[in-house]
């Protein structure tokens, strides 16, 4: 594969956004196989942007050639107070999303910051000597990465989780590093600082975040909307039922003629023309028949102009979701065990 390919599929969607191009570009060109990771916090059965988003993004930067790793950040989970702070659900989950990953992304590799730092006097190191060009202020408006922002109700151990996050980027030599767009500041920092410690210096590639299923106002962070494995209403999980997925997307903010924060359409922009060229959305013949679109522009201005109505968008993305979703939920049908406590 040519190189403004590889970089093609680096910048396909759900990229949002790359910083620097020209450094990718000469990454491919002196580096056949470059190492790539993205870093993920435990915290939830896997939905549609945890898993779904995620694993496309990841398998575009296989198809390219890239070293992938799926970061498991077990210490940084229980930092972060997930599952009360209880190690023994939290490994129990760690397996989950390893199997998870394993599965929808093959050829990945997982790697577990408790085995990274087991035994491992360099890291706690590079720990220091990274934290040395840290002001706690930088720390603080750094923790919005963890979904923090009262500085009051923090633990000590919490002002510690962005210089891990940089650091572990340092000691799994990456070329790429890559996430969603709530993790952007970090990156930034690792830009930042990495040049004064004569470390080597990643790409950073920050993916879109998918909107759950309500209108924006209705959701506890108006300023912020992802999918979150909180609220089950306002997501579609990989192991929900087809009647299930139906039935949430069926109840899904989805105004007529408005494409603008709407989740249904992200659905179909980010999930569904990323893994195929047409969509076809499925009408009786009294009501005009079957519309198909080749790409996700033709879609969004249909249903700007009224031609599409949102039942009928909404039947037809609930389908498709429930045919990629399928076999990952076959895969665990007999898996319980590995997501029985969340």
């Amino acid at each position: 594969m040519d190189i403004e390919n590889k970089i093609s599929l680096v910048k396909k969607p759900p990229t949002e956004e790359l910083i620097q191009e020209d450094e990718l570009k000469n990454l491919f060109e002196t580096n056949q196989s470059p190492k790539h990771y993205i870093g993920i916090e435990m915290s939830g059965k896997l939905h549609l942007g945890s898993l779904l988003i995620t694993g496309f993004k990841i398998n575009d930067f296989i198809k390219a050639g890239i070293q992938s790793s799926v970061y498991l950040a077990d210490w940084h989970s229980y930092i972060n107070d997930k599952f009360e702070g209880n190690w023994d659900r939290i490994k129990q989950v760690t397996n989950y999303y390893e199997e998870a990953f394993k599965f929808f992304c093959p050829g990945v590799n997982i790697v577990k910051s408790n085995s990274l730092y087991h035994n491992n006097d360099e890291y706690w190191m590079n720990l220091i000597k990274f934290s040395k060009h840290m002001t706690l202020s930088r720390a603080v408006r750094c923790l919005t990465i963890m979904g923090r922002t009262d500085k009051d109700q923090l633990s000590l151990s919490q002002y510690l989780y962005p210089s891990m996050q940089a650091v572990d980027i340092k000691e799994l030599d990456l070329d790429i590093v890559h996430a969603g767009t709530d993790q952007r500041k970090i990156h930034m920092l690792v830009r930042e600082v990495f040049p004064k410690m004569n470390w080597k210096v990643p790409v950073a590639v920050h993916q879109h975040l998918i909107p759950g299923l309500s209108k924006a106002e209705e959701q506890q962070d108006t300023a912020f909307t992802k999918m979150s494995k909180s609220n089950a209403k306002n997501s579609i999980f990989i192991h929900d039922s087809e009647d299930e997925i139906n039935s949430k997307i069926k109840t899904g903010w989805c105004p007529e003629k408005i494409s603008d924060n709407n989740p249904i359409l992200e659905y179909c922009k980010y999930i569904l023309f990323h893994e195929s060229d047409t969509f076809t959305i499925e009408r009786p013949s009294k009501f005009g028949g079957d519309m198909s679109f080749s790409n996700y522009q033709e879609l969004e201005s249909d249903y700007i102009d009224g031609k599409i109505h949102p039942l009928d968008l909404k039947l037809s993305v609930g389908r498709k979701i429930n045919d990629i979703i399928s076999p990952i939920r076959a895969h665990f049908s007999n898996k319980s065990e590995l997501f029985s406590s969340i």
